[in-house]
């Protein structure tokens, strides 16, 4: 799988494990090897950029998806994974240490680019979380695979508790 992380925010985080929690999410929902993610970060004044543009929507965000290739999971095990460029997340470390900060659980600046690499790429991938079905579908399987990546990393307790939007 070819993914490349880009720090372009000014801030330092542990872009390797953001790396690591994209290619662990994608292998769990059977991408094929050969596709393309990236990922980049940016400071606040560029993803306020971004959301005003995009979105219409004033000040910045935390995390934005810009899907390519439209690819989906397989539907079966025994179903091909499909290839292509999957696309471009766009994280602001900025607004994710303060969604961390604020967070119930108080999660560091990392677990929180973790979680919203995870909820990139899901919405890359078609998840939506607009109505409450797909809120808890696409939330509840941002928690399998963060729980997952998180256990064979070693990590004890539980996922931070989802923060975006």
């Amino acid at each position: 799988m070819s993914i490349d992380v880009n720090n372009e925010s000014g801030w330092e985080f542990d872009e390797q494990s953001v790396l690591d929690a994209a290619r662990h999410a994608l292998q769990s929902l059977r991408i094929h090897p050969l596709s393309e993610l990236s990922v980049i970060a940016v400071d606040a004044a560029a993803m306020e950029q971004l959301h005003l543009q995009w979105m219409d929507l004033a000040g910045p965000t935390d995390v934005m998806s810009f899907p390519m290739d439209e690819l989906r999971p397989p539907g079966k095990d025994d179903d091909e994974p499909p290839q292509g460029l999957l696309g471009d997340i766009v994280l602001c470390p900025e607004v994710a240490k303060r969604q961390g900060e604020a967070a119930e659980s108080r999660h560091t600046m990392d677990e929180e680019l973790q979680l919203l690499t995870v909820h990139g790429v899901l919405h890359l991938l078609g998840y939506d979380h607009e109505e409450p079905a797909e809120r808890t579908e696409m939330f509840g399987l941002q928690k399998t695979i963060l729980d997952e990546w998180r256990a064979a990393r070693g990590a004890t307790g539980p996922s931070p508790a989802p923060t975006t939007h």
